[in-house]
């Protein structure tokens, strides 16, 4: 019976299941069989062998289809030799056989229900198992392990990550009634070759992606757009796995960053600036009303005008001309605004001192909205 399994199938070919483990399954499942097909009375069927097997076969790895083939190709010979040794008997033997050729194949049909049971409760048993432990190594991950936990290079080993790579962290916001926030994403993550480890916890799900040598954090970005359900905050790009925590910050800062309510992923830049407002982001709060002063104490509408001129005359180096192309306006309208602009600030545009506070006031704002959360009061002077 064994010869046959190891014959027909691929897997038991490569002796994971070694020939003794084999053999011990098939005695047990046929010494069953055999005690229940001679004890008329019996009507409860000792589904012992097919249990073990199946929760056996599941720890071993092996592929269920090819677990359930063995047990056909088992209950065939099976067959076969009771009727050879009916015929063999003579007599009412193989009638006697044949009545209970239906009951016997609808052992098997039980024995391989019980057995698919059995292997796939392990399988899911085993991945509850594996979620706590990616979880918890995430866990050391963001906040450092411990004196007796695994270092960073055994965590990276662990789950089966480089120590030195390329890592985001991707935090989102679980909505209400606890639904996943990124449904169907690890699927995605998969057809991109990206490693995925996740944790759980109150109102949001953090994870550490491991992304290929050459693959498009944009495309892994786009996988994240397309599933999620709330705020995302990712992190940028870094090349060591102990640089989590710090990518988990920005990642968070993005997040928060993001319009309450609004299904949004963001990513921020890893600059200086980027890093200094995170860093005490109450300390350039004040700093950009400061520089800023009265211009944020303007209706929005006027507010976001003079913000995206002064964004582009900075990025357009001071010129008007190239600002209002930027803008689609007049290079005229361009001055006019940033005349407008300059009443507020603490001195004229053409100080390299006011220029330097504007941009990194104008860039902090840009990327921290938060940071118009919260401004003084000033004149309003309207914006055209």
């Amino acid at each position: 019976m064994s010869e046959l399994t190891y014959e027909n199938i691929d897997f038991y070919r490569s002796m994971v299941v070694g020939p003794e483990d084999l053999h011990a399954s098939m005695r047990l499942n046929v010494a069953h069989t055999l005690a229940h097909l001679t004890d008329p009375a019996s009507t409860a069927v000792d589904l012992t062998g097919p249990t073990e097997t199946g929760r056996k076969r599941a720890l071993q790895n092996a592929p269920l289809p090819e677990v359930l083939r063995a047990y056909r190709i088992s209950f065939r010979y099976f067959w076969e030799q009771l009727l050879d040794a009916a015929r063999e008997a003579g007599g009412d033997a193989p009638d006697a056989l044949l009545e209970t050729a239906s009951h016997i194949w609808e052992l098997a049909d039980v024995y391989s229900s019980a057995l698919t049971d059995a292997y796939r409760e392990t399988c899911a048993e085993r991945m509850v198992e594996t979620d706590r432990r990616r979880s918890a190594l995430v866990s050391e991950l963001i906040d450092g392990p411990s004196p007796s936990s695994d270092t960073v290079w055994e965590v990276a080993r662990m789950l089966d990550f480089p120590f030195l790579g390329r890592f985001l962290v991707v935090t989102a916001e679980v909505p209400d009634g606890g639904a996943s926030p990124l449904p169907g994403l690890d699927r995605r993550l998969r057809a991109l070759d990206v490693g995925a480890a996740w944790r759980a916890q109150p109102g949001s799900e953090i994870g550490v992606l491991s992304c290929p040598p050459r693959q498009s954090v944009d495309e892994v970005l786009a996988a994240v757009r397309a599933v999620a359900t709330g705020r995302v905050g990712v992190s940028p790009l870094y090349e060591r796995l102990d640089q989590t925590s710090r990518g988990l910050r920005y990642a968070q800062v993005a997040a928060e960053s993001l319009p309450d309510g609004t299904p949004a992923v963001r990513q921020l830049d890893d600059t200086p600036l980027t890093e200094l407002v995170m860093n005490n982001l109450e300390t350039t709060q004040r700093a950009v009303q400061r520089i800023l002063g009265g211009v944020l104490s303007l209706p929005e509408e006027d507010r976001t005008t003079l913000l995206a001129t002064a964004r582009a005359w900075l990025e357009a180096h001071g010129s008007a001309a190239e600002a209002g192309r930027r803008l689609f306006c007049h290079q005229n309208t361009v001055r006019y605004r940033m005349h407008r602009l300059e009443e507020f600030l603490r001195g004229p545009l053409d100080d390299p001192k006011i220029i330097a506070e504007l941009s990194m006031a104008v860039d902090a704002v840009g990327t921290f909205p938060m940071l118009l959360e919260s401004h003084s009061s000033g004149v309003i002077v309207p914006v055209r």
